[in-house]
């Protein structure tokens, strides 16, 4: 069975790219360079955050029972 010649379009510029080509998946050095200087400027961003189980444990609780000194029990955040 011969192997399947698998094609994608180049991400940065849309045009044709064959997996055994040198910039796979881009078509080229140019268009793998475009696409790098996007995401160190920022252009690109991940939707959600990832958050690591050992940063979470750094972070301050948001838990009711944490309360700092000096706060009331009433619930209204009322001054007294």
């Amino acid at each position: 069975m011969p192997r399947r010649h698998i094609t994608l379009n180049c991400p940065t510029c849309r045009g044709v790219v064959a997996r055994e080509d040198e910039f796979f998946p881009f078509c080229s050095d140019r268009c793998r360079l475009i696409d790098l200087g996007k995401w160190a400027s920022g252009a690109y961003k991940i939707s959600s955050p990832v958050l690591d189980p050992d940063l979470i444990e750094d972070q301050p609780s948001s838990r009711s029972d944490d309360k700092s000194p000096g706060d009331d029990d009433d619930g209204g955040g009322k001054v007294h």
